[in-house]
């Protein structure tokens, strides 16, 4: 009997469905840990603009403090100034005797159940492929960010335990705020949707016009800073140089990487502060701030390479593209993005334009597209509704291809998050209404429900 209980046990528990119970088992083992060291309940917190100091994002002295789309986290503020070793709220945080080395540890999951499509549908085969009932783990992080030999030096790392991927690996020097130095590999930034992290998101996941402009993690140097701090010229900029193949140092998601175009990417990106405070990364309102904090901003880029896109899996290509070989695409884009947060409501909107040139074929293929959304939490105008819920709409739009007709893709979504402690602990749900315009009138539509639990700790 007991033969055929564990044949069964080996039946019904594949490798993938174990992995898939024995990850959710350590995230409530390690809740449980930290309920241990304190408990609280969310709460809107007011922003430090009431007393005139930064008020961007999560807290920070600044928010390119280390490199990473999170790490915004100043990491004195969260380390045991009593003990080298310790397990709370904020994650597993380490200081050396002597002070010269800090870091914060942290994990995260997001357990999503998507119907009928895994992604959203975006050709029109796609549209004839509904059915999907898909639950899985669509990310498990571990972080670490800190400080090594000065306060002033910082390192930011990220491994995805889903895809065994490192994704980034970064050191900013950061001794002045108008002049800092960041090098290794990291989220470039260009468009903010991208640039906010998948935990800090208003909706399950980022908009259709991610996939077809995103310039994603990058390998390079870059030079950035704040200047003007707390005036009315408050402004961020960024300048680097990278690679230009995507992440990953030996290979990338299309193969073995090729540095012999003879042509690195460059970026750069300019961001207004225009109401005298930095809004940082990250979407909705959770800290409620008292006072509006807003930023309006441009990016450009030019790059030369084998890829057409770019992806956390590395390098890849467009719909209607192949890789290529080594500096055979010459892609240049621009981007216009704008973000406010004022007592409970958000708003973020962004435009990009991107030419990609085939000097091989000696082809051109023009692009655009744009999203704009927003949310609330209703608790701020009537207060029987609960604090935790937010609700948010979006709208975004792709023409993949400016000289062609009847490819444009559409998308309309409804959001509701319910934040139990904030982006560290809540449920999304979602529901979006995809759409493909075709030259020959038969256009297609098609409705995607997502259900998301996305836990920090």
């Amino acid at each position: 009997m007991h033969s055929n209980l564990g044949h069964a046990a080996r039946h019904l528990l594949p490798g993938r469905l174990v992995r898939f119970l024995l990850i959710p088992a350590c995230l409530l083992c390690g809740a449980i840990g930290v309920r241990a060291d304190g408990s609280r309940e969310f709460e809107p917190r007011v922003s430090p603009a009431r007393t005139g100091q930064a008020s961007g994002g999560p807290q920070t002295s600044d928010p390119v403090s280390s490199g990473g789309e999170e790490s915004r986290v100043e990491p004195n503020a969260a380390l045991s100034k009593d003990g080298t070793l310790r397990i709370g709220r904020k994650g597993l945080r380490i200081r050396s005797g002597s002070g010269a080395f800090k870091a914060e540890m942290h994990l995260r999951s997001q357990i999503r159940f998507s119907t009928p499509f895994t992604s959203a549908p975006r050709r029109n085969g796609d549209f004839f492929r509904a059915g999907d009932r898909d639950l899985r783990f669509r990310r498990a992080r571990f972080k670490a960010r800190g400080e090594v030999f000065r306060p002033w030096i910082r390192f930011n790392t990220e491994y995805d335990l889903v895809g065994t991927r490192l994704l980034d690996a970064n050191v900013t020097i950061q001794k002045w705020d108008w002049l800092q130095f960041r090098f290794g590999q990291w989220k470039t930034e260009f468009g903010r949707e991208r640039v906010d992290s998948s935990g800090r998101q208003e909706f399950a996941d980022r908009s259709i016009v991610n996939r077809q402009f995103t310039v994603d993690r990058q390998k390079g140097f870059q030079v950035l800073g704040r200047v003007m701090k707390g005036t009315l010229a408050d402004s961020r900029y960024h300048a680097g140089v990278f690679t230009g193949n995507g992440r990953g140092f030996r290979e990338s998601g299309a193969g073995r990487l090729d540095n012999r175009d003879g042509s690195p990417m460059w970026t750069a990106r300019y961001q207004w502060n225009f109401l005298r405070d930095d809004p940082g990364y990250s979407q909705s309102d959770v800290e409620y701030h008292e006072s509006p904090v807003a930023a309006v901003a441009v990016s450009a880029l030019s790059n030369r390479s084998r890829f057409t896109r770019f992806s956390g899996s590395g390098g890849g290509r467009l719909d209607g593209f192949e890789v290529g070989l080594p500096g055979q695409f010459a892609v240049k884009q621009i981007a216009e993005d704008f973000v406010l947060k004022y007592r409970g409501l958000f708003l973020q909107h962004e435009f990009h334009w991107k030419n990609v040139r085939d000097r091989m074929h000696h082809r051109i293929r023009r692009m655009r597209g744009g999203t704009v959304q927003g949310g609330y939490f209703p608790h701020h105008v009537a207060s029987w509704v609960p604090r935790e819920l937010e609700l948010g709409l979006r709208f975004a739009a792709i023409d993949p291809n400016r000289a062609r007709q009847g490819d444009r893709v559409t998308e309309a979504s409804f959001v509701v998050n319910w934040f139990l402690e904030g982006h560290d602990n809540k449920l999304t749900f979602d529901v979006g209404r995809f759409g493909l315009a075709r030259a020959d009138g038969a256009d297609r539509s098609a409705i995607q429900f997502r259900v998301q639990w996305d836990v920090t700790f």
